[in-house]
């Protein structure tokens, strides 16, 4: 799916919602519990695919992907990993402030 910044995302799985911050100019497939996420807003849930359910996000936090200029925040938490291409979402760390000397 082709992202667009300020584009917003949700689950099939579960209630994780997520905005896209910044993006790079390719398709991405962006999944959560297993399932491509989708801008409208889903009907029913579907059963996540595989595995264990993940740590899921925490509300109000950016996620990124090692190796992707791909940028997420999270607007509505959930229980279900996401991932970006097949490779799990990390928290963005903060960065650190400069010296005051």
């Amino acid at each position: 799916m082709k992202l667009r910044v300020g584009q917003t995302l949700k689950s099939l799985v579960d209630t994780t919602g997520l905005v896209v911050v910044r993006c790079p100019d390719q398709d991405l497939s962006v999944t959560c519990g297993g399932h491509e996420m989708s801008p409208d807003a889903p009907g029913e849930r579907v059963p996540a695919v595989g595995g264990p359910n993940g740590s899921g996000l925490q509300l109000g936090k950016r996620y990124t992907v090692d190796g992707t200029d791909v940028e997420l925040l999270c607007v509505q938490g959930g229980e279900h990993s996401v991932a970006v291409d097949g490779t799990e979402v990390v928290q963005k760390s903060a960065k650190p402030l400069p010296a005051s000397d």
